[in-house]
């Protein structure tokens, strides 16, 4: 008999297919909108650009300075840009940086948004926003986070680097590795979380091999899709409660972290959280930890922390941080089980499960 759960569905429309950018206008009008703010990072301005010109007098402008981690400062300076251009919307071209933006400004004023995903972050369907300011990084759910609309157009990530789709499939495998032992897990999301780590440890290695393999580029953005859901169902637990600690702390690269901690988080939790996430272990040779560690290997992922430039004398800090106000988690979070777990992830040496 299955133990009792309560499940809550998570409401938003997915747009998922090649050619699926030309929608956007579309989506726009199906929202009851006439103007977008169209929001990306520096680095894809071009793509904001061409988006906005191929809408015409329906973008209000572009916005292209979204930034990692959710700067107040940059949401605050976006706010002006929304409110002056006349936009009653945005569409967010691109990854978690600029998902993070266009929440941000949603949280503020309720704007409507539409998400036009090209990573495989999965943010894009949650309800949560993660937002820095003087060195820490906090979070919050409010329902009115979750972006309306989400565009999945593989033929947009065929250009993503190899490295960055790497550790934004790692990122995602994060959210429903964490998703099966959070303490509101139940049966649905579980599935969902399953099958979205399947669907991503079959495509990496064929993005790794041959990045336009346009099957490959779509099966990830499946599974992206159904790691987030979990995410935006589920509490969150030490992972990301690692995670927010370092990005928001020590400035440190949000997916990239993730891919890097994941092994050593699932090492922590393997033991407490055994039967949740047996189902996950079976996909990794049996050891969660230790498997997620040579997948990761495999296809040439960030292993060290110490790679990404944190210090030696900055672990004892971080885990300082990291107990504060801890998330809840099957394993009881102690000072000197999460140094030891960043230790061996500063190193980037394989986990042992405890």
């Amino acid at each position: 008999m299955p133990a009792p759960f309560i499940y809550s569905a998570s409401p938003g429309r997915v747009v998922f297919g090649p050619g699926k950018l030309a929608s956007v206008g579309t989506e726009i009008e199906a929202l009851g909108c006439r103007r977008a703010l169209v929001l990306s990072t520096e680095f894809q301005r071009p793509d904001a650009d061409a988006l906005a010109a191929s809408l015409g007098g329906m973008a209000a402008g572009t916005f292209t300075e979204a930034a990692m981690h959710t700067p107040v400062s940059v949401t605050e300076k976006a706010m002006t840009v929304y409110k002056e251009s006349g936009a009653d919307c945005v569409v967010a071209l691109g990854g978690g940086s600029t998902i993070g933006l266009g929440k941000a400004i949603s949280w503020r004023n309720n704007a409507p948004q539409i998400v036009v995903a090209t990573t495989y972050a999965g943010s894009e369907v949650t309800d949560i926003l993660g937002q820095t300011e003087n060195g820490r990084k906090t979070t919050v759910r409010d329902p009115k986070i979750r972006p309306e609309t989400v565009i999945y157009d593989p033929d947009l990530t065929l250009g993503l680097p190899v490295a960055m789709s790497v550790s934004s499939g790692l990122n995602a495998m994060a959210h429903a590795v964490e998703g099966l032992y959070a303490p509101d897990a139940n049966p649905v999301t579980s599935l969902m979380a399953v099958e979205g780590l399947r669907a991503l440890k079959s495509a990496l290695p064929r993005i790794v091999a041959a990045p336009e393999d346009r099957d490959a580029r779509a099966e990830a953005l499946y599974g992206s899709w159904l790691c987030g859901i979990v995410l935006g169902s589920v509490a969150m637990s030490l992972h990301h409660k690692l995670c927010h600690t370092l990005g928001g702390g020590f400035d440190m690269p949000h997916a990239e972290t993730h891919a890097i901690l994941i092994p050593h988080t699932a090492a922590y939790n393997a033991t407490a959280a055994a039967d949740r996430l047996s189902r996950a272990a079976e996909l990794f040779g049996g050891d969660l930890g230790g498997g997620l560690w040579d997948f990761a290997s495999s296809i040439g992922a960030p292993l060290a922390l110490a790679d990404l430039g944190l210090k030696d004398s900055d672990l004892a800090k971080a885990a300082d941080m990291a107990v504060e106000n801890p998330y809840q988690n099957p394993r009881e979070v102690t000072r000197d089980g999460i140094l030891d777990l960043l230790t061996r992830a500063h190193t980037g040496q394989r986990p042992v499960t405890s």
